[in-house]
């Protein structure tokens, strides 16, 4: 099974290339299958990662960044693949 984990901050205004810097700079306790960093307008910053694992198996999350960088507590999601129609 793919499980998907997904990684979700907005930075204080003006701080958005230094918290994707943040973000990429992260190193995570394992190797994913893939990693991809991706950013939004408002400095928002969107991380996920896949991994072969069960849907509900302890894996390697990125942290909470300091407190003064991001507006709001990182947001968290879980998914698992599913098959193609």
């Amino acid at each position: 099974m793919t499980v998907a984990l997904m990684w979700e901050a907005r930075a204080v205004s003006g701080r958005g290339e230094e918290l994707l810097a943040w973000a990429r700079a992260q190193a995570l306790d394992g190797t994913p299958l893939r990693r991809e960093v991706l950013r939004a307008p408002q400095d928002r910053v969107l991380v996920i990662t896949w991994w072969d694992a069960d849907y509900d198996a302890e894996l390697p999350e990125l942290p909470e960044p300091d407190g003064d960088l991001v507006m709001r507590a990182v947001h968290r999601w879980r998914f698992e693949s599913v098959a193609a129609h």
